[in-house]
């Protein structure tokens, strides 16, 4: 592969689901609640719940009803940009505590240095906000991984399933599309990437993940770079 910048998932690619669905979740829906209550008057805080209540059409909706809207979405574990920014906030607390560190697959860990050392550019795309991938790496199972990458893109440069998405980060990356290889467990995304021109790998760590026409692989070791 020609490869001068690798653009990584992060849920199910450099990261165990399970991670995100039995520790980060359940800590989020237990600690928002109280977040919001108590920085609701906060200007950045208070911008991010109007969004949640122009995308759930209450536009009336008092904190309380908010905080309900917000839980829902994370029992449907709902994509909207508004939670995972808010989410990203709880997190930042409980990583900072030490309640839990960021789960990174020892395979994703060493070759992610391994391609930056090679003066590959590393970059994260996921629906989590910018704000929670930086916390996870930087406060992951590796060390502070935060150095690695050059940047971070979330659902604010639109949908992940969505080709324009990625001819976006192309735009913003400034090399031509089949220079980049993006990398996910799922096919939508890839499909989506590679319509935009990105070559692209699916990693495939349960065995029930569906397959697509791509390049499949059990690891990052897999990964021919």
């Amino acid at each position: 592969m020609n490869v001068k910048a690798v653009v990584t998932d992060i849920e199910g690619t450099t990261s165990s689901i399970a991670f995100v669905h039995q520790v980060l979740f359940p800590y989020a829906a237990a600690a928002l609640p109280d977040y919001v209550r108590s920085h609701a008057g906060d200007e950045t805080v208070s911008a991010l719940l109007d969004e949640v209540r122009r995308e759930a059409g209450q536009q009336s909706a008092a904190t309380e009803g908010v905080i309900d809207i917000l839980q829902s979405w994370i029992a449907q574990d709902r994509k909207a940009t508004a939670l995972k920014a808010l989410q990203g906030r709880v997190w930042r607390h409980g990583y900072e505590r030490g309640d839990f560190t960021g789960h990174i697959y020892p395979d994703a860990a060493r070759n992610l240095l391994r391609w930056r050392q090679a003066g590959i550019a590393l970059y994260v795309y996921s629906s989590g906000s910018v704000e929670a991938q930086q916390l996870l790496f930087g406060h992951s199972d590796a060390g502070d991984l935060r150095a690695i990458f050059s940047g971070y893109f979330d659902t604010r440069i639109g949908p992940k399933r969505d080709a324009a998405s990625y001819r976006a980060i192309v735009r913003q990356l400034g090399l031509a599309a089949a220079e980049i290889l993006f990398l996910s467990d799922t096919v939508g995304e890839l499909d989506a990437a590679r319509a935009a021109g990105m070559q692209t790998v699916q990693l495939r760590r349960e065995e029930s993940t569906a397959t697509g026409a791509h390049t499949v692989v059990r690891d990052f070791d897999q990964i021919p770079l």
